[in-house]
């Protein structure tokens, strides 16, 4: 440790990776995947009994409703598990916000499901980086900063949502309310291996357009139907065309057709868009409205268009440019070396930057690998970000400004 004072030392001192190398391997034992309800209530109740040691007040708060398009065009509402919500002096003149996810990408079924070491310093297991690791970071940061006596005009809230892995769609709400004046946000998310955060990120669109059309025989009367499958693949083919620099398109998947001497009436197209700014979104949107009711009139079928632009570009502004020197500096002052750089992935530091508030979203582990069975965590960075965060708390919440 190098530029400290003896306070903020005998703080961080009290960071001990034993404890939270235990915490990381209960919680990863227990599958959390986004759709298994039973495993995110169980993690849930143990997320909620390990902050309870915050002096706050703890809540698990239910899901705002959230509608998918099955395959076969109906609408169905899709229940998601509960969030972790954690308020400490809310009346405080300065408000901070810290955010994680419990969910992991790995269901129920995943063949990915328990923890090995790679070696000494390594451990292999489903979301020990992305993200149960940086939950233990979060916390540990915060139960340290709390030591310090530096936090009394300093209040924050702590959300850990079940469903960031799929868009966070019945937690987006959540987060733009609990975004409303914060002077900042940490995000923990993990950073590379080498320590690199993401800086700048793309956002992310994820859209359903069902198109109804008109059977026929295939032999016939063919001209007498109106194909569905055949609209969904021109449009399929036309918003692919809108990539270029600054908007990468996939149009990922279309549900629908049938037996080969039928016409088909029905058919779904999945598309992602991948747009670098706020002004490609709005263009973006924009081009989809009308290339979809261009479809609409050249194969005369009817298109129903459901989705969103649920994770909004992240920029780097002055403000995040200058939490980021924050974080940077404090850095330096534990002898480690704080870079970033953009990225084509997103989270939701997307929706917390969208509200205007400056984040820094890879505040955990370094690990990498993620969403893969090959994921991994470096051990030795449990304590490494933690400190920094810890560090971090403090020179804000003395500051009590950028």
């Amino acid at each position: 440790m190098l530029t400290l004072t003896d306070s903020e030392r005998q703080v961080l001192e009290t960071i001990q990776q034993r404890s939270m190398l235990d915490q990381v391997q209960s919680w990863s034992a227990v599958n959390s995947g986004s759709s298994n309800l039973d495993g995110l209530a169980t993690t849930a109740e143990m997320l909620a009994d390990a902050f309870s040691v915050l002096p706050g007040e703890v809540a698990l708060v239910h899901p705002e409703p959230v509608d998918r398009v099955l395959a076969d065009g109906s609408i169905k509402t899709v229940a998601h598990g509960r969030h972790l919500l954690v308020t400490v002096r809310p009346d405080a003149p300065t408000q901070l916000l810290f955010t994680g996810h419990m969910d992991t990408v790995f269901p129920a079924d995943h063949e990915f499901q328990k923890l090995r070491w790679l070696n000494d310093e390594v451990l292999n297991g489903p979301g020990v980086a992305d993200m149960k690791g940086g939950i233990t970071v979060m916390l540990a940061a915060l139960r340290a900063a709390e030591l310090s006596g530096s936090l009394s005009r300093t209040g924050y809230q702590v959300l850990i949502n079940s469903d960031e892995e799929v868009g966070s769609p019945s937690s987006a709400k959540l987060i733009a309310e609990l975004a409303q004046n914060k002077l900042a946000a940490l995000t923990y998310e993990p950073a590379l291996p080498d320590g690199t955060l993401a800086g700048a990120r793309g956002g992310s669109g994820n859209f359903s357009i069902i198109f109804s059309g008109l059977p026929a025989h295939a032999g016939r009367n063919p001209d007498d139907g109106r194909n569905a499958l055949l609209a969904a693949a021109d449009l399929a083919l036309r918003l692919k065309r809108l990539s270029r620099e600054g908007l990468s398109v996939n149009p990922a998947k279309i549900d629908g057709g049938g037996p080969n001497n039928v016409v088909p009436d029905h058919a779904i197209l999945r598309v992602n868009f991948r747009p670098r700014t706020p002004e490609i979104v709005t263009q973006t949107e924009a081009d989809l409205h009308r290339i979809i009711a261009d479809i609409e009139r050249e194969h005369d079928v009817h298109a129903h268009l459901h989705g969103s632009f649920g994770r909004p570009p992240k920029p780097i502004d002055s403000a995040a440019e200058k939490l980021f020197g924050l974080v940077k500096k404090c850095g330096a002052d534990l002898g480690i070396s704080i870079a970033w750089r953009s990225s084509g992935g997103v989270c939701d530091g997307n929706n917390i930057a969208a509200c205007g508030v400056p984040v820094v979203d890879t505040m955990g582990v370094r690990g990498d690998n993620i969403h893969s069975k090959d994921e991994f965590l470096i051990v030795d960075s449990l304590t490494e970000r933690a400190q920094l965060s810890a560090l971090t708390i403090m020179r804000l919440s003395e500051k009590g400004t950028l």
